[in-house]
């Protein structure tokens, strides 16, 4: 919606406004004065001996009011006697708050982010991934703290019997540190003790989580990780139990056998910590949805048939319930006004700054925020069928929709666990069978090595190092992902559609010119018209008195003030008559603009503006023109853009022409005006369905829905939180310029994560034949688990090197 919907030029709102506002069925408070284009509501600040009725929380003049009452040495004062009667009966009912119901989670539907195929009631595992579930819709109710704390509490408590046990497996090493005896006996059993309780306990999940992976036939990390961990205590527990069993070429001068109970207890606790992580960012996801749902009020004060008002839980109100919606409330529901008049402020839906005028018979959207008048209204739609609603269902159903983020290891999985346990199983067998003496212990040992050395380190180290290297990288020019998807999808972006209001602009009116038309120069004008609008909030009326400020000009006192509702405002100021308002102003003042001054306001109209006229001694005067400036970076942002090889669509709520002026000005390749959150998303769609690779800048709660539903959504940081918890990328100063070196980033990382995958399935290739023996029949040489562990170190440590070369990466 353009600025200029909510001026004085809005047909509907030329009717007078009422005298009275009724309240309870009882008294009647005198409104202010009349409101004009943008309401002066504010104009006068409530008077400091006004108190508020416990009641109905209409204002009420003590010493004009008969209804009073004392209570616990205090004294109360009503509109009317029907509010004075209501408190008498229960005063606490009114003096303290009431408890809310609590819906809650019974028979909630709980889904797998990776596979949402999988559902089920109530809280559990993916029988796919692993993963844990979650709800398909969450609930303000819901306690999403409690999983984070419990994981946390089980990190910190394997890092804590952890770090004992690599200090005492690696300070020989590490350190030169020696044990003597007996203590290398205490240390050796207390390393033990500690990995078996860092392995059983907290590797549990994974074992269980790997197991049901068996049953359904879809293996996966936990798979790996299970059988790795599992294997390696195993094979360490009877190295350390009963050392005879194994060759003497594998004893030590101590008799003892090398043990890996640090790479499994390692292994257990780095793993907690990553899904602890990954965890704590999924939850982000429905912190989105949760801002949507805390936008509508917990409670709707509905009036019945005899005139009673009472609050009600927003579950109870039903379509055709009247309602009354006081200054400062937000609407309960969708409906449409029966009586009173005020401003509504309307930008979760189109984003745009200023309120929309709202009389009878006009739509009221759920959620939005009612500013400076009392409103009776009608409920139309409740419950799942209000607008607030189905932009919650819009964005769960987007984010559901999405193609899960679909990790190469957990893919690889699905045929190299089948393809390790079936070479580490062979290896068994033909050490049993073919092997040299001891074939029981050359097998067990062949076995051990092929899983310890394809132990998933390199191959589940090869994508999330890339990404927290990418991820600090992109944070230090100012831009944040979300998540590996969002690093891997904005590489292949060729489309990026743009909302205006504070992604291409900065986001609020400032005054843009002033147009003198006769003998009053640009300066006096400016101080007039700034005189009228000084007492006003309306962000139109802080535009021109800002404007004024900035200039160093003084706005003098205005007299015989009034607003002449649907047209502008006029008073006396410096002993001249001056009125500012729109064409209709002109009209009731009989003033006739010539065609001059008529294409001049069209031509500011053109570039964006709201334009107003402005009056003085009964002749045009002036013209002021108010607009949202495009921000300072912006056009070089889209030159860059284009340069990069990206179409660039506006989507807009605000109005073809001020819609199309800006995109004439930016060189924007395609505009979409007068679009709903709904339309948004339906414009992005329909790019995907053409075969485009979309990518969405906005940064409004009304964009969240086109945020979710593009392949990836970015948020400009001086949005809302709503705007940025839908969105996977994050431009922390709000500049579109960051989108061109978010895109070589991600070129970058992908390209980068693509080579830690080669290696690790390389590494793999090669590593898993000769653990397994292969070397033996022909030189005679057989990889011990001790090499297969340093291998498997080795592999990490190349890993994570390559992923370091992204911090010097060229943007």
């Amino acid at each position: 919606m353009s600025m200029e919907k909510h001026a004085c030029c809005s047909a509907k709102d030329a009717a007078p406004a009422p005298a009275a506002q009724s309240c309870c069925g009882g008294a009647s408070t005198a409104a202010g004065h009349e409101q004009h284009h943008h309401d002066h509501g504010h104009h006068h600040d409530q008077a400091a001996h006004t108190v508020k009725d416990p009641v109905c929380g209409m204002t009420v003049d003590p010493q004009k009011t008969p209804h009073s009452l004392e209570h616990r040495d205090h004294t109360y004062y009503f509109c009317a006697q029907r509010c004075k009667d209501k408190f008498q009966v229960d005063p606490q009912r009114y003096l303290e708050p009431q408890p809310e119901p609590s819906p809650g989670l019974a028979g909630a539907i709980y889904t797998c982010p990776m596979h949402p195929e999988v559902q089920q009631v109530g809280p559990g595992h993916c029988p796919k991934c692993g993963m844990a579930l979650e709800p398909m819709m969450p609930s303000l109710d819901e306690d999403d703290g409690h999983e984070l704390r419990s994981m946390s509490r089980r990190f910190w408590a394997l890092a804590v019997l952890t770090l004992p046990v690599f200090l005492l497996a690696m300070g020989p090493h590490l350190f030169g540190w020696h044990w003597p005896s007996p203590w290398d006996g205490v240390a050796a059993w207390s390393e033990a003790a500690l990995a078996t309780v860092v392995v059983l306990w907290g590797g549990a999940p994974f074992f269980a989580r790997g197991w049901r992976s068996l049953k359904p036939w879809s293996p996966n990390m936990y798979t790996l990780i299970a059988l790795g961990t599992g294997v390696a205590w195993v094979y360490s527990a009877v190295a350390f139990l009963a050392p005879a069993l194994f060759p003497e070429g594998f004893h030590d001068m101590h008799g003892r056998v090398g043990v890996y109970f640090e790479s499994a207890a390692v292994i257990v606790t780095l793993v907690t910590l990553g899904d602890f992580l990954e965890l704590r960012a999924r939850r982000r996801t429905s912190a989105a949805l949760k801002g949507l749902l805390e936008l509508a009020p917990k409670t709707a004060r509905r009036v019945d048939a005899d005139g009673s008002e009472h609050d009600v839980p927003l579950d109870d109100v039903h379509g055709g319930d009247t309602l009354r919606v006081r200054p400062g409330e937000k609407v309960p529901v969708d409906g449409v006004v029966l009586d009173g008049r005020s401003h509504v402020d309307e930008s979760m839906l189109t984003g745009e700054p200023l309120p929309v005028a709202k009389g009878r018979d006009d739509q009221l959207t759920g959620g939005t925020l009612n500013q400076d008048g009392a409103l009776l209204m009608r409920a139309e739609k409740v419950g799942a069928e209000t607008m607030l609603a189905q932009i919650v269902t819009l964005v769960a159903q987007a984010q559901r929709s999405k193609a899960p983020l679909q990790r190469v290891a957990d893919r690889v999985a699905s045929w190299f666990v089948p393809a390790v346990v079936a070479v580490a199983a062979w290896a068994f067998a033909l050490w049993a069978w073919l092997g040299p003496d001891l074939k029981l212990a050359y097998a067990l040992i062949a076995a051990v090595s092929v899983l310890i050395i394809a132990c998933p380190c390199a191959l589940g180290l090869a994508t999330p190092i890339s990404i927290m290297v990418a991820s600090g990288r992109a944070a230090q020019n100012g831009v944040l992902f979300r998540d590996a998807a969002a690093i891997e999808a904005l590489r292949d972006i060729d489309t990026l559609v743009v909302d205006k209001t504070g992604t291409l602009t900065e986001g609020k009116p400032a005054l843009k010119d002033v147009v003198s038309l006769g003998a009053y120069p640009f300066d006096q004008l400016l101080a007039l018209a700034a005189a009228l609008e000084k007492p006003s909030e309306h962000p139109l009326a802080r535009a021109i008195v800002d404007g004024a400020q900035s200039r160093g000009i003084r706005a003098p006192a205005v007299e015989d003030f009034r607003s002449v509702t649907g047209a502008g405002v006029a008073g006396s100021v410096q002993g001249h008559p001056v009125a500012l308002g729109n064409r209709q102003m002109l009209a009731n003042m009989g003033i006739t603009a010539d065609a001059s001054a008529l294409e001049k306001a069209d031509a500011m109209r053109a570039e964006g503006a709201t334009v107003m006229f402005i009056v003085v001694d009964g002749a045009l005067a002036g013209l002021i023109a108010v607009a949202d400036r495009v921000k300072a970076s912006t056009p070089q942002a889209i030159s860059d853009l284009h340069a990069a090889g990206l179409r660039i669509v506006m989507l807009t709520g605000d109005n073809t022409i001020t819609a199309k002026a800006v995109a004439g000005s930016l060189g924007i390749d395609e505009v979409h005006a007068d679009v709903s959150p709904a339309d948004k998303a339906a414009v992005i769609r329909s790019l995907r369905a053409e075969g485009r690779r979309v990518a969405m800048a906005g940064d409004g709660i009304n964009d969240a829905p086109a945020l979710a539903v593009a392949d990836v959504g970015i948020a400009m940081g001086g949005g809302t939180d709503i705007a940025m918890e839908s969105a996977q990328v994050t431009l922390v100063k709000g500049e579109l310029t960051a989108i061109v070196r978010a895109r070589a980033l991600s070129r970058a990382a992908v390209r980068n994560i693509r080579q830690n995958l080669f290696f690790a399935f390389v590494y793999n290739a090669v590593g898993v034949p000769l653990a397994a023996g292969v070397l033996y029949p022909l030189f005679g040489v057989m990889l011990s688990p001790m090499v297969a562990a340093l291998a498997m170190s080795l592999s990490s440590v190349s890993v994570v090197g390559n992923a370091l070369r992204l911090r010097r990466s060229q943007l």
